[in-house]
């Protein structure tokens, strides 16, 4: 990981408004993967995929505290975001099924 030495606070500002829409575009396009998953599922049981959220926040907190970040902040993060996406998941799910 590669950071910039800033000359200013505004350039230091524009760095992280970019990471930002970086940040904001990557979860955009996992939501629509996860979205795209609904249609190999068979279950609203499947969906919610229990097995598959704690290996995914145990790859997530393991690259956090690689990367010297709280893993309990990105817990929290990623706690929010995939059951957030669940619920997309659940509707598309539904959705495809009364077509």
């Amino acid at each position: 990981m590669k950071t910039e030495n800033c000359a200013s606070l505004e350039e230091l500002r524009s760095f992280i408004d970019g990471l930002d829409d970086q940040i904001v575009e990557l979860i955009a396009t996992r939501n629509a993967y996860v979205k795209q998953a609904a249609k190999f599922k068979h279950s609203i049981e499947e969906v919610k995929g229990k097995d598959r959220m704690e290996a995914v926040m145990d790859r997530v907190r393991m690259r956090a505290m690689e990367l010297e970040v709280s893993p309990n902040l990105l817990t929290k993060l990623y706690t929010i975001m995939i059951n957030e996406m669940v619920e997309s998941e659940i509707a598309e799910f539904r959705n495809a099924r009364s077509l």
